[in-house]
């Protein structure tokens, strides 16, 4: 059985789904996500909550048990309050700057890195730190490592763009001579 998925999904305030044989559409004050599921998970709406069941106890059909309620949990979140992700520039002379739905990137380029924002979401720029938000939680991921990719940070001195909350492990670079080997 599983635990996660026998947990209904409540709505927050201001929600709203509809269900449709295997597929659930979600709306809220961020906007509307429709998501298909495989014909053998279930999808009820009762007493303002979504309740996941499967018909059938093989191996495939158990394990999209949880990962449909879970994909429920996160549309129901993200059309209420959203997602965002932080990624930091750090660097000297790395800049990014938002030009309508385009961000532009600086980063060690001969050219700058152009990336268009696809439909729902949002960039923000303030200093170094580079907001991405939307409702759609995949969405705003793949966004967000798609701008972390254009200049990954490097385990020398850190530069590159790296989420707010992500540790770099760092290298000790070329050591000193090594005492003892010959000159020339």
């Amino acid at each position: 059985m599983s635990k996660i998925g026998k947990q209904p999904v409540k709505l927050p305030e201001g929600v709203s789904a509809k269900i449709e044989e295997s597929a659930i559409s979600i709306s809220g004050p961020k906007g509307t996500l429709t998501r298909k599921f495989p014909k053998k998970i279930a999808l009820e709406e009762k007493d303002g909550s979504i309740l996941v069941s499967v018909s059938g106890k093989g191996k495939r059909s158990m394990s999209l048990w949880g990962t449909a309620r879970a994909l429920i949990s996160g549309m129901a979140e993200g059309v209420s309050t959203g997602w965002k992700k932080e990624l930091e520039l750090v660097g000297t002379g790395y800049r990014a700057e938002v030009q309508g739905t385009t961000l532009v990137l600086t980063v060690g380029y001969s050219h700058p890195v152009k990336i268009e924002a696809p439909e729902g979401i949002s960039f923000k720029v303030e200093k170094s730190i580079i907001t991405v938000e939307g409702a759609n939680k995949e969405l705003v991921g793949q966004v967000s490592a798609n701008i972390r990719a254009v200049r990954p940070p490097e385990p020398y001195k850190g530069k590159g763009i790296k989420y707010s909350d992500e540790v770099i492990r760092r290298k000790a670079g070329k050591a000193a001579k090594a005492v003892g080997a010959p000159t020339s």
